[in-house]
């Protein structure tokens, strides 16, 4: 697993992928919330939290992280090279989890330099440094949980097919659906219990719990197994095609 993961991180940095990814997500970010006159502009905002981050990140990751994930499968496939790792000493769950950890640690990567949003923001308030660091701090927490949902998603979708592109709009619509798309469907339900169960059943209900500042361990559970079923689903793909 450590071998598949240092190679997935070389690969990232040793092309302009990696560079790109991170330089994006900063760029994109930095633009909606100082610069582009949108909802999530802070001045416009008027208030000196984090909340806007969290509202943006997830949709910009919606792009960002199917965009890495989309080689880490087709490529082997077309390239001739995936029939290669099976015949090496690694178990299937070793490869598996050595490519989602290689993705995961790269998305972790691009958010480190958000932090300067904190101290910046903290100096924006009227009052200097009144920030709630515990929603802060349950915010990122959150972001992980979903980043290592979509990268889960996105390992499954790229061994669908050998090609990126194909892999890349199955990964982002996937993940679009289960982020937002039972969300869509509950808000046309009427409240009760039926609009509560559908909610819970996508991502975002539970990005918000978590956002809010605390850790349900319900929300941990849900996203831990969300997590191990697409990657379930992703060596159960690999292992029919080695059939």
């Amino acid at each position: 697993m450590i071998a598949i993961f240092k190679r997935e991180i070389q690969s990232f940095f040793t092309s302009p992928i990696g560079y790109l990814v991170i330089g994006l997500f900063l760029v994109l970010n930095g633009l909606f919330l100082w610069v582009f006159k949108s909802p999530y502009n802070l001045f416009d905002y008027g208030f000196a939290d984090m909340g806007l981050f969290f509202l943006l990140a997830p949709w910009v990751f919606l792009f960002l992280i199917p965009a890495i994930t989309m080689k880490s499968f087709s490529e082997e496939k077309k390239m001739g090279t995936l029939e290669l790792l099976f015949i090496k000493p690694i178990s299937l769950m070793n490869l598996v989890m050595g490519k989602f950890l290689g993705t995961f640690l790269l998305s972790v990567i691009a958010i480190i330099p958000t932090l300067l949003y904190v101290y910046t923001i903290s100096e924006l308030g009227t009052t200097v440094g009144n920030l709630d660091l515990g929603m802060v701090l349950g915010s990122y927490f959150g972001l992980l949980f979903l980043i290592a949902s979509y990268t889960a998603i996105g390992l499954f979708a790229s061994t669908l097919s050998e090609n990126q592109i194909v892999a890349f709009i199955l990964a982002m619509v996937l993940s679009f659906l289960i982020f937002y798309g039972f969300e869509g469907i509950a808000e046309t339900i009427p409240s009760g219990n039926w609009h509560l169960l559908i909610k819970k059943i996508g991502m975002k209900a539970h990005f918000d719990s978590i956002a809010r500042g605390v850790l349900d361990t319900r929300d941990i559970v849900y996203f831990i197994g969300l997590c191990a079923f697409f990657l379930f689903l992703t060596m159960n793909q690999l292992k029919n095609q080695t059939r």
